[in-house]
């Protein structure tokens, strides 16, 4: 069975998630009570036994503003306790004036190794995230962006259909900054014309060669493990990206919601069947351990 490698989890205290805590509102991922509650990184190794997972990659969880040095110390100790996770990619708003001193910060940290600040925005209102979609063509934003290459660091994109073409130019503008583009660009309009959109400004992605493409989250808008919807957008991924640019991630707890880790490894398993078995240990492990740089498993 070939190692896997999840390039996208979460752990967290229930404590340090105002956006989670007792609110009431909406979400994109519909009712989230299930995971209103700690979900430590015990859990997390129950979740994943007899999935032949050997390392893992955490990823921000938007710990209240100020606090991004806070959240890498409390992963780096849950990781020098535990062993996992093995790799952490922090938060840093680039539009602060502190960017670059939040970034020097969270180098101290042995397992940092990227930054993902969420950009994606929607006309509907909960599926926003940024207060505007044009936020990375912002000059002061991007000046600070352009401090990524002096500590090697990849980006995380997280970005809807609509926002694409600006998340293109803006790899373009930075080819040295590798950027792993978060759940296969989040199609959220499942329709035909939806789904055409979505490919469309995937094309244009995928013409970049420092663009990656995470295969995650595919249960977010469906509100289910599919794989039927699983083999269509990370096919379509795998096919315009190439095995050697994708990566596949859990999203666990959020996932959680509708299924459990085995299954959801069996849907994506299922999903690369038909690829070489090197094009598949590029997908499930290898692509994951040469952009997060200090995973060594």
């Amino acid at each position: 069975m070939i190692p896997i490698i999840d390039a996208h989890h979460h752990i967290w205290r229930l404590a340090d998630l105002a956006w989670l805590q007792g609110s009431t509102q909406p979400r994109i991922f519909g009712d989230y009570d299930d995971i209103k509650r700690d979900y430590p990184v015990s859990e997390f190794l129950q979740d994943l036994v007899k999935s032949d997972v050997t390392g893992s990659v955490y990823i921000q969880v938007n710990w209240p503003r100020g606090k991004e040095v806070e959240e890498a110390a409390w992963v780096q100790s849950v990781a020098d306790a535990h062993g996992w996770p093995h790799a952490i990619v922090g938060h840093v708003d680039f539009s602060d004036d502190s960017a670059l001193q939040t970034m020097r910060d969270l180098s101290e940290f042995p397992l940092v190794c990227g930054i993902r600040q969420q950009l994606h925005w929607h006309e509907n209102p909960l599926y926003k995230f940024a207060d505007r979609p044009d936020l990375m063509n912002d000059s002061d934003w991007r000046r600070n962006f352009a401090h990524l290459q002096d500590f090697g660091w990849p980006f995380d994109l997280q970005v809807f259909t609509s926002q694409m073409t600006n998340a293109a130019k803006l790899s373009q503008d930075f080819p040295e900054v590798p950027m792993i583009l978060q759940h296969c660009g989040m199609p959220e309009d499942t329709s035909a014309s939806g789904m055409n959109a979505w490919r469309d400004g995937m094309r244009r992605l995928a013409e970049q060669p420092n663009i990656h493409c995470k295969l995650s989250g595919l249960g977010t808008f469906i509100h289910r493990n599919s794989s039927n919807f699983i083999a269509e957008v990370s096919g379509f991924s795998i096919e315009i990206f190439g095995a050697g640019r994708c990566l596949f991630g859990s999203n666990f707890p959020i996932e959680k919601l509708w299924t459990d880790y085995a299954a959801l490894v069996a849907a994506y398993r299922q999903c690369l069947s038909s690829l070489p078995q090197d094009q598949q240990k590029m997908i499930l492990h290898d692509n994951a351990r040469a952009l997060y740089k200090t995973l060594v498993m």
